[in-house]
């Protein structure tokens, strides 16, 4: 799918880097996907004719000078996006923050002619590059008159430009919706959760975890939600006073409903209303002392920041990385310093010190004991998680539920994708705490067709959060040729509404429940279907439940196959991906994984193409390149098969580099799903829920439900920056049938990225970069930032 001609147009008349300098730092705590970042505000400012240096030791090296301050080359960020922490080092830096040292700084800066900064790091590393910009101009005036530099200097370098992005595990800054570093601190998280798991039910034990967040439990409440903790612990909601017998009230009660462990879940900085910190000794003390369980502490420290960066932080990273030498340059002498941040599936700009004034005021908040208040602050993600946690771990009396009296189906459909046990986990306890009864359904429409649905209760589905593959069982089979007798199953157990799990098969499925209204009054009830497919190929939906964690599966055996290859000769790798006819495995795989070339079905090529890639990595294998990585969609082309590109690569690089091919199959669709899938299965499964309570309320008239407009038959999906429910008949016209694709796919506009950092030449459509926003401004209603990509 080629490029549109003002895409070009747009990018080299007005965004010329040329006799421009950029620097790029990483400054405060580490965290993985710096580099990626790093990596890409080098490619794209190289790419745009800027010159581009490195400041190793953050600050430091800026006040330091010397060779903490290089040119970066193309061939210096290669092999680094896989890397954690940063390769240009990260250092606190008091002498920054006298006048001095800010002196030397801005002396070291212009002998370099560097007037654009790129800075990565947190609240204090981003306060500390805004006070310098605002100094800068005071700065120079110091230097000419001493004599270190020369007056034209202060016409020639007026102003300092700044970017920042957001680099920290613990996801404190406001403004944005996910920081680098978080998701992958996350992955940690739940490994270590998932293997603690299987040992505690072994033993029948109790296990503390602490997690950091000094200032902020995001990492604890996401993990508890993501692993289904009995207890969390986080400074911005300190427990109500008497929270310890609650808390062994609720495990005991655990326990009793044969659940052979517990968790609990501590961040660093947990505290209680009287701003005392709750320590995990002290709550391993209480379970001993009130239970006599066999209550074990683990406490996580730096194993949080270690490791690989996860897909999501990769791509992230790489987008933020972009988008910075985007703003910087178009940034102007009366722009405001700003951040480059995600909301929703969208890059926004915003400036940087509201974002800081935000953040600060959350902490004030906290020291105020304005909790509630606090939360806010943090954002409508940081509310709706602990909302959603509330909701899932805490069964309310039966004396407190609402009567309700309706049965509501949930069902899987099509082809297992990781997440999708959590998403039925979480329908089942929204569904039940609203006052319905919950049916599961085995092995989709044909099991509901051959009776295969019975009642399930809270305590079954216990567990399920972390478990890949589909619990309940799922096929293919679509609804049609058994329609007569899933309507007798629906009036036999009187199902008053349906939640339907899947993919593209979930989506025929519902359209053809929706044409059989008209002949059985059965299906004349709320129906909502969520996305949940690797292919990520779903109308209506950015993002997919599976989808990230099939990334994740890619990616990393892309990082272990590109490193078998270290230390010999030069080798391209031709890898084939899933996804039927859509390319968005191997486009946004190809983005996170630094591959060269990824072809798909939605960007059509031919011989030339072909021929191009390859004398393109000859090229670059004539240099220090060692290692290439070329990803092909399974469907992307029926007769330039993988085998086929494999023989036509190994043969035009002969004598540069040989090839190997790998078909990577159905391990894409294995394993445990990752965070971001557990939690955007419960998050989007509970609105869900919580949208058939509100249909079956409207639709409920003299005794009975009857639901037959079109907006009773919905997908729920993310678009952009919003959830968003959509009727599917609106959702036709988006299909494309035959292909099973939608007819738009966002994703798209990151392959240019993609080919950018591959060093192609190529255009980049700049009209939906980020615009300056302001903090708490416009945000959709709907936004829920925690599914954001």
């Amino acid at each position: 799918m080629a490029q549109p001609d003002h895409a070009k147009k747009i990018f080299f008349e007005n965004l010329s880097g040329a006799g421009k300098a950029i620097a790029v730092l990483t400054s405060g705590g580490d965290a993985q996907g710096m580099n990626a970042a790093v990596r890409a505000v080098v490619r794209m400012g190289l790419y745009v004719g800027a010159k581009v240096y490195f400041i190793h030791e953050g600050y430091q090296g800026m006040v330091d000078g010397g060779d903490n301050i290089k040119e970066a080359t193309w061939e210096s960020v290669s092999s680094m996006l896989q890397v954690g922490g940063t390769v240009i080092g990260s250092a606190r830096c008091k002498e920054f923050r006298t006048h001095e040292g800010r002196l030397k700084a801005a002396h070291n800066l212009v002998q370099r002619g560097i007037t654009n900064l790129c800075v990565i790091g947190g609240d204090g590393s981003l306060t500390g590059a805004n006070l310098f910009r605002e100094e800068w101009s005071g700065l120079l005036t110091e230097l000419v008159e001493q004599g270190v530099i020369e007056e034209e200097s202060i016409q020639k370098y007026s102003a300092l430009h700044i970017v920042g992005m957001v680099g920290s595990i613990d996801n404190d800054f406001c403004g944005t919706d996910m920081t680098i570093g978080t998701d992958s601190a996350l992955h940690r998280i739940i490994e270590v959760v998932d293997a603690i798991m299987t040992t505690a039910q072994s033993h029948q034990r109790t296990f503390v975890l602490e997690v950091m967040g000094r200032h902020c439990g995001y990492l604890a409440l996401v993990s508890a939600l993501a692993c289904g903790a009995d207890w969390v612990l986080i400074p911005e909601m300190p427990p109500e006073d008497g929270w310890e017998d609650k808390m062994c009230q609720k495990l005991s009660a655990n326990r009793a409903g044969m659940k052979r462990l517990n968790i609990i879940i501590i961040a660093e900085g947990a505290i209680d209303q009287n701003n005392r910190p709750i320590t995990t000794d002290y709550v391993k003390d209480l379970v001993v002392k009130n239970l006599g369980f066999d209550t074990r502490v683990t406490i996580l420290g730096h194993v949080q920041r270690g490791g690989t960066p996860s897909a999501f932080d990769r791509i992230l990273a790489s987008r933020m990385g972009v988008e910075a030498v985007l703003a910087l340059l178009e940034t102007t002498a009366n722009t405001p310093a700003c951040v480059v941040s995600l909301s929703g599936n969208q890059s926004v700009r915003l400036p940087l010190m509201e974002c800081v004034q935000m953040t600060q005021a959350v902490q004030k908040a906290m020291d105020e004991k304005r909790f509630e208040d606090a939360v806010k602050l943090r954002g409508r993600s940081f509310e709706n998680n602990l909302r959603t946690y509330k909701l899932l771990a805490h069964r309310k009396p039966e004396s407190e539920l609402p009567v309700s009296s309706f049965n509501v189906a949930v069902l899987n459909v099509g082809a297992p994708a990781a997440g999708m046990n959590a998403a039925v986990r979480s329908a089942v306890r929204v569904g039940i705490s609203e006052g319905h009864k919950m049916f599961a359904v085995n092995d989709g429409f044909e099991g509901f067709s051959k009776g295969q649905i019975k009642e399930i209760k809270w305590s079954d589905v216990g567990g399920w959060t972390g478990q890949g593959g589909s619990l309940l069982g799922t096929k293919r089979t679509l609804p049609a040729k058994h329609v007569e007798k899933i309507a007798e199953q629906m009036r036999k157990h009187s199902i008053s509404a349906l939640l339907v799990i899947g993919g593209f098969e979930a989506l025929e499925s519902l359209h053809q429940l929706y044409d059989a209204r008209a002949a059985y009054e059965e299906f004349c009830v709320p129906m909502c279907m969520l996305p949940a497919t690797i292919s990520n190929n779903v109308p209506g939906t950015d993002l997919s439940i599976g989808a990230d964690t099939a990334l994740n599966a890619i990616v990393e055996t892309c990082d272990r196959i590109k490193q078998s290859a270290s230390g010999t000769k030069r080798r391209v790798f031709i890898i084939e991906t899933m996804g039927g006819y859509c390319g968005y495995l191997a486009s946004v795989g190809g983005l996170a994984s630094g591959a060269d070339a990824a072809y798909i079905y939605e960007e059509a090529f031919d011989i030339k193409d072909l021929q191009a890639n390859v004398e393109h990595l000859t090229e670059k294998m004539k240099t220090t390149i060692q290692r290439g990585l070329v990803l092909r969609n399974e469907n992307s082309n029926e007769n330039y098969t993988t085998d086929f590109i494999y023989q036509l690569y190994s043969e035009e690089g002969r004598g540069v580099f040989d090839c190997r091919k790998n078909v990577l199959g159905h391990m894409q669709q294995g394993g445990a799903p990752s965070p971001f899938d557990r939690n955007f299965g419960t998050k989007i499964s509970a609105k869900a829920m919580q949208w058939i309570t509100n249909k079956l309320q409207e639709t409920f008239r003299q005794g009975r439900i009857f639901a037959n407009t079109e907006d009773s038959c919905c997908l729920l999906g993310m678009r952009r920056r919003a959830l968003v429910f959509q009727p599917v008949v609106d959702l036709k016209d988006e299909t494309d049938f035959v292909h099973r694709i939608p007819k738009e796919q966002w994703w798209l506009k990151l392959r240019p990225l993609m080919k950018i950092l591959a060093k192609y030449k190529t255009s980049y459509d700049v009209s939906d970069s980020g615009q300056l926003e302001h903090v708490g401004g416009n945000r959709p209603k709907e936004l829920d930032a925690s599914v954001a990509m």
